[in-house]
């Protein structure tokens, strides 16, 4: 199981949510089963439903599309 701090630590270079998005949704592709959100992202661009597209994300793997809402 992995936990989204941890994946926040060990990338320190992802400053945004949508940079964390893409980590989130290669973490997925990779073969993890898990993902814990223990902690809220705290980047000026997290939305409000910030948990709910990294989980689609995560689900998704690298067929998420880009931007919310776009079809894969």
């Amino acid at each position: 199981m992995a936990q989204l701090s941890d994946l926040i630590i060990q990338n320190p270079d992802c400053n945004s949510f949508e940079e964390l998005r893409k980590l989130v949704a290669t973490l997925g592709s990779a073969g993890e089963v898990f993902l814990e959100f223990d902690i809220k992202p705290d980047y000026r661009d997290t939305p409000k439903d910030w948990q709910l597209r990294l989980e689609a994300a995560f689900q998704w793997g690298d067929k998420y599309p880009d931007r919310w809402g776009d079809k894969p």
